[in-house]
């Protein structure tokens, strides 16, 4: 069984800025992170690898620094980390990104699952896993927060839906986008973590994506882009105290005066 795993490096939203005059996080700002969302996607690869014996694949797309996240993930148990890095995947969006990452997995081979967080922190969108299934042409099960079987040749698992839970079987190849609620990822070892420095981690430029079309990836096969960005000011709790003789009358009224006690 081979499993791949999709995989971004984030910055830590509560402390990132943006470039002056520009749209562009500023990646200096902040640490930067694997996605959490990411994290229990590796977790699940890992049980199925403990369960069936599979093999993980762990692919990223980004900047040099993105090597730690599949450095990450070998110290999860990842058997081979994939970094796609080129200054022509710079400035993608979605539509570009899950091209490449398409790419990519073509390039890898023969696969039975691929695995993805539902969303990422920074875009929040929860869209490339689906565009690399439709690109890929398999089955999509979005949003699964829970996997209650899984043999070498289906997996059964729980997907929310806006009507409640869904209990659903699918066959491989398969396309899993995971919830936090998924499992809780385990620490790796310190073991682990020095095996993992050691790793070799493969880069990938848009050069070696085959007879892929360069003109589809980063900022000129984007189909969106940012018009600005805004950070709303923070709402701050408004408070009053009450003291004394009359303050429970105090009280009504000022509840009244903000219509909460209509109805």
């Amino acid at each position: 069984m081979h499993i791949i795993v999709l995989a971004k490096q984030v910055p830590d939203i509560e402390k990132v800025k943006f470039l002056k005059d520009s749209n562009w996080v500023d990646r200096k700002s902040a640490d930067t992170e694997i996605n959490p969302f990411d994290l229990n996607a590796i977790e699940a690869a890992q049980q199925m690898k403990e369960k069936l014996g599979a093999t993980i694949t762990v692919i990223s797309m980004g900047p040099a620094t993105a090597e730690a996240v599949l450095k990450e993930a070998v110290a999860r148990d990842a058997d081979r980390g994939i970094l796609l890095c080129d200054d022509a995947f710079a400035g993608a969006d979605t539509l570009a990104t899950s091209y490449a990452l398409a790419a990519a997995i073509r390039k890898v081979g023969a696969f039975d699952l691929i695995l993805c967080g539902e969303k990422t922190v920074d875009g929040d969108t929860g869209q490339v896993g689906p565009a690399v299934a439709e690109r890929l042409g398999i089955p999509l099960l979005p949003f699964v927060s829970q996997i209650t079987e899984v043999t070498t040749d289906k997996v059964t698992a729980v997907t929310e839906t806006s009507a409640g839970s869904l209990n659903v079987e699918a066959g491989f190849p398969l396309l899993i986008t995971g919830t936090k609620e998924i499992n809780i990822p385990r620490l790796p070892t310190l073991k682990d973590k020095l095996r993992a420095r050691k790793a070799e981690v493969e880069k990938w430029a848009a050069a070696d994506l085959g007879d892929a079309d360069a003109s589809r990836f980063g900022a000129a096969g984007s189909a969106t882009w940012v018009e600005s960005i805004s950070v709303p000011p923070e709402k701050k709790r408004k408070g009053e105290v009450l003291k004394g003789e009359g303050s429970a009358s105090q009280l009504v009224a000022a509840l009244d005066k903000e219509g909460l006690l209509k109805g």
